[in-house]
């Protein structure tokens, strides 16, 4: 799952939930000067990414995803399911989709503990863009994809154009709708269980 989901199955806590926005920016001993609500909040993300990239509804997914993608179909398929979660936000939550970001955006940037400077001007850019509801829209998730593709050239200094993978969405797009809609109950009952301690 990506960015929205991972703040929506999180436990209402602000610091809780900037940990697992953290959990994909912060990596190895930078981790270790973190306050323990943080890092709950990465502990919280890594659960949710192991039940979902072992789930068989999730691999069934995947195998949707062209030879010419395979090598990103996790990616995808993350942003894929969070634009079926916005879209179909109001079967999940009884909070409108736009006050929940809102608030997300808030607390977010308004966060006194200390983390790194390159975190908040990504905060205060997500905000500025509204990134999070902005999965509700084809072309919202069409400029996720994108802002990926940047990140993923300056990572390894080659050029991905995953924008031009919104043909993947489009093509299995009930396909891939109703593997969402059967799996994120299952994702719901594992992550309610993990905030209360019944998993590892």
């Amino acid at each position: 799952m990506n960015w929205l989901a991972h703040l929506f199955l999180s436990e209402c806590n602000d610091e809780i939930r900037l940990g697992n926005l953290l959990a994909d920016l912060v990596k190895g001993s930078a981790r270790q000067n973190l306050n323990c609500y943080l890092q709950r909040g990465i502990k919280c993300h890594q659960a949710i990414d192991v039940f979902t990239d072992s789930h068989v509804i999730v691999h069934r997914s995947k195998q949707l995803i062209s030879s010419e993608y395979r090598r990103f179909a996790g990616i995808l398929i993350d942003i894929f399911y969070d634009h079926f979660l916005a879209k179909n936000w109001s079967v999940y939550s009884n909070v409108p989709l736009e006050e929940f970001t809102g608030h997300i955006y808030e607390s977010f940037q308004a966060y006194q503990g200390d983390i790194p400077t390159g975190v908040r001007k990504l905060i205060a850019c997500m905000a500025a863009e509204d990134w999070l509801a902005g999965y509700r829209s084809l072309i919202g998730v069409e400029k996720t994809l994108e802002r990926i593709s940047n990140r993923l050239l300056s990572r390894f200094n080659k050029s991905f154009d995953l924008q031009y993978a919104m043909k993947e969405l489009t093509t299995h797009y009930n396909s891939l709708q109703n593997d969402f809609l059967e799996f994120f109950p299952e994702l719901q009952d594992y992550a309610r269980d993990w905030r209360l301690g019944a998993r590892d």
